[in-house]
């Protein structure tokens, strides 16, 4: 038996503007889930509702903004197993020629994914777990995730498109 929220308080997430009447039923498998990036709450909003006026129920940040968060190894790790979202990983150091070489196109192909796939950046010098833990042996390197599991990996800086289009194979997978 699936339950059903029918009451707009119930959906942590929703912008103001967006809200459920009292006689619309949702249910969780009609939820999509997302991990607030910049406190780690997870949040449910409905997938018949647009994506980019989400907001965290804890916060109130944006859960969908077009641009590349910067997260430590425990948000990451709970994005990767709650996100209902393709989510593409950059993991970097700021010493590093070619990861700062590739921030901008990182944060172009962002912007052109919004609502498709969430792009979040990973310091592998601030969080050295982070390298062990992803078996990472070259920066920059993208690991991409969908359902929980890693689904693509690539390693070296790549323009916007070929970022977009890694991103794109992730949508697939999905």
């Amino acid at each position: 038996m699936s339950s059903f929220i029918a009451a707009p308080q119930a959906i942590a997430g929703m912008s103001s503007g967006s809200h459920i009447s009292s006689n619309e039923c949702i249910s969780e498998h009609d939820m999509t889930k997302l991990v607030c990036l910049s406190c780690g709450q997870t949040n449910r909003f409905p997938e018949t509702r647009s994506g980019a006026a989400a907001k965290c129920g804890v916060c109130g940040d944006a859960l969908i903004d077009g641009r590349p968060h910067d997260v430590d190894l425990a948000t990451l790790r709970k994005a990767i197993r709650n996100d209902g979202l393709p989510l593409l990983a950059d993991f970097w150091a700021p010493w590093c020629g070619p990861c700062r070489m590739m921030a901008p196109a990182f944060s172009k192909a962002a912007e052109a994914l919004r609502g498709q796939a969430r792009l979040v950046k990973l310091d592998t010098q601030a969080q050295l777990d982070a390298a062990a833990a992803f078996g990472i042996r070259g920066i920059p390197t993208l690991i991409g995730f969908v359902g929980g599991k890693e689904a693509l990996r690539q390693s070296g800086a790549l323009p916007a498109a070929q970022i977009a289009e890694l991103a794109g194979r992730l949508r697939q997978t999905a």
